[in-house]
């Protein structure tokens, strides 16, 4: 079969989908699980028992033996627990069964994870609950049915049920703005398209590195003499290694119904990229924790290593996430598609300024949603956008929003002059303007690419903080705009209203210039530099009325997650400490005494037959000056990871957090510096570990 045929004959096929529910169901069960899924309605148990039976027998044609609810606790990965569809029959046989109820409701262990104190260890009870709005899917031989996972209490303890909360929220509201648009809207979705960045490196100089084994990046390692100055790698030829694994990551991918649809290589050497089509944001997240899941098991196929951190490598880009989001209604429309005719256009404009002043006055979640220890190395990097929360519009855009505000003719690209009225806003064309790599917040014709998560990230933080944001833009909007006597006036008053006290947080200029760092402190804009900074702002008063106001997320909840953040934060850095120390105890230090002693034992020898030796003199000192400085500063390293403080509440863990960034961090740079300088004099065949320039330019 050619390619043409044969990948839309197995797309998919491993997921219980649209098309293989109206196969398998009655079209009573079909209608009513498409109603629950739409209108979020609790599931009848007859409904649940003969959609169980149904993805059983299909999941044993498929060579299924197990199934799972597969869930996205708050570590940030996802989560499975296995049982098999056997059944005891008789004194001896069995059979395969599966359950309306064991499909609806699952109850693992709820103690071990994360939870911000919501659950204590003698406290295990918890529940995950089936999400019918995204398809079960076979992988590995197991059915695994995606769902929220909540507390025995009701709390949320996952990344799922704030972003499905969030989706609604955000469909009341726009579904309120448009009806005073005269649109009959039953729901306005919000969609996404995660680009996902990523490296790839040999198999067997992943394993000699503790390093990236334990932390997933390097904490020591000298630059080659070559990094991504040529700007040879990004978009160049494919190595043919490379290209057999992406090949089969297509595949992989799309059996599961993931629409992976762009590869290339990216800036960086050994980094990749690939990005998929638009989906509805909590299954585009769902299939943004499979394609990394994938991404890991198919390199290991290859020779290969996956490595998802945010900065594997200094001196070189990291890799992030490029969060695509848009609004479209259950009819089609693009709410973010600038349109053709004045009146779509006052739409337009309204929901961009919805978006203008949700990023202005919430700009510290979104940068809360972006952060990590693993991410404070790219942002603000000139790799990545800075930690400055900005929004790109473009030339074109920008000058109808400054004519809107300043209440003057607008004259467009073609010198056509425009009056200022609602009734005759201008046609407002796309791609008028170059894009901005630079902005955290683009505008991109008729999305928005969110540019400053991180490549391991769990998209769901982003996105629900990012629908509430706007949910309560919309919600001001629909109030004020409901209450009006004549909708053009008030439309026209509140749009240039707001554009004016929110416009600052548009930019279009260079955010990687120290000039912007100046500019956007003028503006009142917030430059929350690293994770602690940020997530001090996660439970102001404002943010955790947003949250309650929208049924996101109580302030227990919010505090909750305040705290596994920040003890994240601290555990990540401590990991990293200790691996260091490790290293140097038991690898470079030896390393570096071993060869200088290498180095002397020739001196004595050349010396014993009447020759000087002195550059070997002179480099048998340097080493031994700086193996014994390394060795101070790593004494330091282990004095500074042993006072870290202790506690457990958030005031505690917000000044151990703190603590980490500003006592931890610079001793472990100090220790790096001396090690990668030592790493340049040391022979390569005697030093203990593969060298940047082995890894990243591999054959």
């Amino acid at each position: 079969m050619d390619t043409a045929k044969r990948v839309p004959a197995y797309f998919g096929s491993m997921v219980f989908n649209e098309k293989v529910m109206q196969e398998l169901l009655p079209k009573d069960i079909y209608k009513a699980l498409k109603k629950t899924a739409e209108q979020g309605s609790a599931i009848d148990i007859s409904i649940a028992n003969v959609v169980a039976n149904a993805m059983k027998d299909w999941a044993l044609s498929k060579g299924a033996t197990h199934f799972t609810h597969w869930f996205q606790p708050m570590t940030g990965v996802t989560a499975e627990k296995h049982d098999s569809f056997i059944t005891p029959e008789g004194s001896a046989g069995i059979i395969m069964e599966f359950s309306g109820k064991e499909l609806i409701k699952g109850e693992p262990d709820a103690s071990s994870f994360p939870s911000g104190g919501l659950r204590a260890t003698f406290e295990a009870r918890g529940y995950t609950a089936w999400d019918p709005t995204s398809y079960a899917f076979i992988k590995d031989k197991t059915l695994c049915i995606p769902t929220a996972f909540c507390s025995y209490t009701g709390e949320g303890l996952d990344k799922k049920i704030p972003l499905l909360r969030s989706m609604d929220a955000i469909s009341k509201q726009a579904c309120r703005v448009l009806k005073l648009f005269g649109k009959d809207v039953r729901r306005v979705t919000t969609t996404v398209g995660a680009e996902q960045e990523y490296f790839l490196i040999n198999k067997e100089d992943y394993a000699k590195r503790r390093d990236l084994i334990f932390t997933g990046r390097t904490l020591f390692g000298a630059m080659p003499p070559k990094g991504q100055e040529m700007e040879d790698h990004y978009f160049g030829s494919i190595r043919p290694r490379v290209k057999a694994f992406m090949e089969e990551l297509d595949d992989e991918l799309w059996k599961l119904g993931v629409l992976s649809k762009t590869e290339h290589n990216e800036v960086a050497p050994c980094q990749h990229e690939m990005a998929p089509i638009f989906e509805t944001t909590n299954v585009a997240t769902d299939h943004n924790q499979l394609t990394m899941e994938v991404m890991k098991r198919v390199a290991n196929k290859h020779g290969f290593v996956c490595l998802l951190h945010e900065k594997p490598f200094e001196g070189i880009n990291g890799s992030g996430k490029h969060n695509n989001w848009s609004l479209s209604t259950d009819k089609g429309e693009n709410l973010l598609e600038p349109g053709s005719t004045p009146h779509s256009n006052a739409q337009f404009i309204l929901f961009l300024t919805a978006v203008i002043k949700a990023v202005d006055e919430y700009q510290d979640l979104l940068r809360i949603s972006a952060a990590s220890a693993g991410n404070d190395h790219r942002l603000g990097g000139s790799e990545a956008p800075p930690a400055i929360v900005s929004m790109f519009v473009g030339d074109e855009l920008e000058a109808i929003l400054d004519s809107l505000v300043r209440g003057i003719d607008y004259t467009d690209v073609e010198k056509t002059m425009m009056s200022i009225g609602v009734s005759a806003l201008p046609p407002i064309p796309k791609d008028t303007t170059d894009r901005n790599r630079t902005s955290p917040f683009a505008f991109t014709g008729n999305k928005f690419e969110f540019r400053m998560p991180g490549s391991s990230f769990n998209i769901a933080c982003t996105n629900f903080i990012l629908n509430t944001a706007v949910a309560e833009s919309l919600r001001k909007f629909a109030d004020e705009l409901e209450a009006a006597k004549n909708m053009d006036a008030a439309l026209a008053e509140l749009i240039q209203r707001e554009l004016k006290n929110h416009r600052q947080v548009v930019f279009n200029g260079n955010g990687y210039s120290d000039e912007w760092q100046q500019a956007a402190a003028q503006r009142g804009l917030m430059n929350l530099k690293t994770t602690p900074e940020a997530l001090s702002h996660y439970t102001d008063e404002k943010n955790v009325k947003l949250f309650a106001r929208h049924g996101i997320c109580t302030a227990t909840e919010v505090q909750s997650r305040t705290e596994i953040l920040l003890d994240e934060y601290a555990k990540t850095l401590h990991i990293e400490g200790l691996t260091m120390l490790e290293m140097l105890s038991r690898q470079i230090i030896p390393a570096c005494i071993a060869y200088s002693n290498k180095l002397a034992e020739g001196v004595a020898v050349k010396k014993s037959i009447g020759i000087d030796a002195a550059e070997e003199r002179d480099m048998v000192q340097q080493l031994t000056e700086q193996t014994a400085a390394l060795s101070k500063t790593r004494a330091a390293l282990q004095k500074a990871v042993d006072d870290a403080p202790a506690g457990n509440d958030i005031q505690s863990l917000q000044h151990r957090a703190e603590y980490y960034r500003d006592t931890v961090i610079p001793v472990m740079q100090q220790c790096r510096t001396i090690a990668d300088g030592l790493e340049s004099m040391v022979d390569e065949n005697d030093w203990p570990l593969p060298t940047y320039g082995r890894m990243l330019f591999y054959v």
